[in-house]
């Protein structure tokens, strides 16, 4: 007995030096194996007028579903507020994951398995997060809000046009200071709950895209199986969001979805983070007649920094989707949208902001339009569709 006593007590040990080993070292091993980044460089050839750039500013990043302290400046990953402030970046959009399906891919998906909430485990989350994608993306909401409290004023959370005006005005004055606002990758973490529209637009949330990387109750994905429209539940959703100015974001709508949402609205549109067919032809990059019909709306194209958006690895695949759209729809309705922190390569952390100005230079685009497509244009636009 004193052997098997003693066996099972070595056993014990084992288990709990690997749990300790596995919550410590797994969630920042995951974060640092998902979010790498290509080039860490920058040339010589960035404009010595980069960090005068008044207002630069980024519609998608991921970095609130990864177990770090964004106030810290971390050795891996894309955004940070350290590198935010190094990047001279003023304003950059939070979006949250609340769910994605194993063996993600770009074809075909389904909703019956969950990455996220083994990342909840993993990282020792609110045990409610490992069963609720509302619950793990309502904390995400409240970890933004927590790094403004704890941030000493160098960093606050955007919920309003008045926000905005008066972030833009304050940071005009002192450029160490930084901002965010909080949105929706998916609304399947509504749960099928209309009334839950009213819990995120309280916390904050000020853009949704309705679908992810799979069907669900309110429209389908690019990335799902049936890949169909607008439900008539979606519907409802459009209505209410319309309603409390909330923004419609396109990004990761099937062909279906994004047609049956220009048919049933007339409102400005988003796309926060893509590319276009035209320069990179694959399911997830909208095509000519897309661009068009969202330039007609007064919308915004925001074009990423990963391969798959831009097929390209460096800052002048960007800057040459960029340009194609400028050049379809008008200079004011295009900008950024890294998808930075979304488990993929990017082609730089956030200071390869100056990589993609010198490309746009490079492309011959004047330093006033420049200006436009780094921040300018996602500031104006805010401030034409963000509630009061």
């Amino acid at each position: 007995m004193k052997i098997i006593r003693r066996i099972l007590s070595i056993l014990g040990i084992i288990i709990l030096v690997a749990a300790i080993g596995f919550f410590f070292f797994a969630p920042k091993y995951i974060d640092q194996s998902m979010n790498k980044t290509l080039h860490k460089s920058i040339t010589d050839s960035v404009p010595k007028w980069y960090d005068s750039i008044p207002f630069i500013a980024d519609m998608h990043c991921d970095a609130l579903l990864w177990d770090r302290n964004i106030l810290n400046k971390a050795d891996h990953g894309h955004v940070d507020i350290p590198r935010m402030l190094e990047a001279n970046e003023a304003f950059q959009v939070f979006s949250i994951v609340s769910k994605t399906p194993r063996g993600i891919n770009y074809e075909k998906n389904t909703a019956e398995t969950d990455q996220v909430a083994l990342l909840s485990f993993a990282q020792l989350r609110n045990w409610h997060d490992w069963f609720s994608m509302k619950s793990r993306a309502l904390h995400q909401c409240e970890a933004l809000h927590k790094t403004a409290e704890y941030s000493e004023g160098t960093f606050r959370v955007i919920q309003t046009k008045s926000d905005l005006e008066q972030f833009i005005n304050d940071r005009a004055k002192n450029r160490s200071i930084a901002a965010g606002m909080l949105a929706l990758e998916g609304a399947h973490c509504l749960e099928n709950d209309l009334t839950n529209l009213d819990t995120f637009f309280n916390a904050g949330v000020r853009y949704i895209g309705l679908t992810h990387f799979f069907d669900n109750e309110w429209g389908g994905s690019a990335h799902g199986v049936d890949k169909g429209g607008l439900t008539e539940k979606g519907k409802q959703l459009i209505d209410a969001m319309i309603k409390k100015h909330i923004i419609i974001d396109l990004a990761h709508a099937s062909p279906k979805l994004i047609d049956d949402i220009f048919k049933y609205t007339s409102v400005p549109l988003l796309v926060s983070h893509t590319g276009v067919k035209a320069t990179c032809d694959n399911v997830r990059n909208l095509s000519d007649a897309q661009i068009d019909e969202i330039g007609k709306r007064k919308g915004l194209i925001c074009i990423g920094m990963w391969e798959t958006a831009v097929c390209g690895t460096d800052a002048m695949a960007t800057a040459k989707a960029i340009k194609y759209v400028m050049d379809r729809i008008g200079v004011e309705r295009v900008s950024m949208g890294s998808d930075f922190d979304g488990a993929i390569e990017a082609s730089y952390d956030i200071n390869g902001f100056r990589e993609v100005v010198s490309a746009l230079q490079k492309l011959g685009i004047s330093r006033i339009d420049i200006e436009k497509v780094m921040g300018g244009n996602i500031r104006d636009f805010l401030l034409q569709n963000l509630p009061e």
